[in-house]
């Protein structure tokens, strides 16, 4: 059923999806992967993180972890 979509205004949008009335499928159009050690995704106003000791395992057997192949 089509959509009636009045006035909108987007300011910014950082790699995400926008999405307005009827869609089928809603592929991604980039893949990353990105990794982080112990207490290095904390946030907030007071952060206290004690690590004695952190080793983050960055070895990938995957070979693709999300095909964007064909998503145009």
């Amino acid at each position: 059923m089509p959509a009636i979509v009045g006035p909108i205004q987007i300011f910014n949008v950082g790699g995400g999806v926008v999405h307005f009335g009827d869609t089928a499928v809603i592929s991604p159009k980039a893949a990353s992967k990105s990794f982080s050690g112990s207490g290095a995704g904390n946030t907030g106003g007071f952060v206290m993180t004690n690590n004695g000791v952190s080793a983050n395992n960055t070895l990938d057997t995957n070979l693709v972890d999300q095909p964007s192949v064909g998503n145009n």
